[in-house]
């Protein structure tokens, strides 16, 4: 029976978290150090940090003459 109750409440919570994540979001991100921690994650990923360079940098325009 716990067990049941325990799958249950995590998926209720998971719902909630689902419904809330822009909130959830800010609200972990207003902590500089679980910022931090987010962003250096992410950019870990070399799909992520490819895109990201290359929005950033496009190729191609160096802006210099």
């Amino acid at each position: 029976m716990s067990r049941i109750l325990s799958v249950l409440m995590i998926g209720l919570g998971g719902y909630f978290v689902f419904q809330y994540r822009y909130r959830v979001m800010n609200v972990l991100f207003k902590n500089p150090f679980l910022r931090r921690i987010a962003v250096s994650s992410f950019m870990g990923i070399p799909g992520v940090r490819d895109r990201m360079m290359k929005m950033v940098f496009p190729p191609g325009a160096t802006g210099m003459k």
